[in-house]
């Protein structure tokens, strides 16, 4: 089997800017706000991306979310299932960036599927 790296992180935040400032200080990390349809601002650890969604009932505080690289969504949601994990969501498209599908792993982890455009 071909080993999948984090395609993308997500850490809520309660103030963007705030996340933003934090982290490039502590990290170096590369922050860029992003405008509407949701805001959201994106960074660049230098391996791998990610972005601060607004804290809300779907990304309380504390729930930090990985996705996993993925070529084919269906086949591995069948696979999350087969091996004891639970499909959370379809797979749906996010703009021209790509598709993603949410899951929890057996421990009731929940991580994300990624597949680039």
């Amino acid at each position: 089997m071909t080993k999948r790296g984090f395609a993308h992180i997500e850490i809520p935040a309660k103030d963007r800017d705030a996340a933003a400032k934090f982290y490039h200080t502590l990290f170096g990390w590369e922050c860029q706000h992003m405008g509407e349809p949701s805001p959201y601002t994106t960074f660049q650890t230098g391996n791998v991306g990610g972005g601060f969604p607004d804290v809300s009932d779907d990304n309380p505080i504390g729930s930090v979310i990985v996705y996993i690289e993925s070529t084919d969504l269906e086949a591995d949601g069948s696979l999350i299932e087969q091996h004891g994990g639970k499909l959370l969501s379809p797979a749906f498209q996010v703009g021209e960036y790509g598709w993603m599908r949410y899951f929890e792993d057996p421990s009731g982890n929940k991580l994300a599927l990624w597949k680039n455009a």
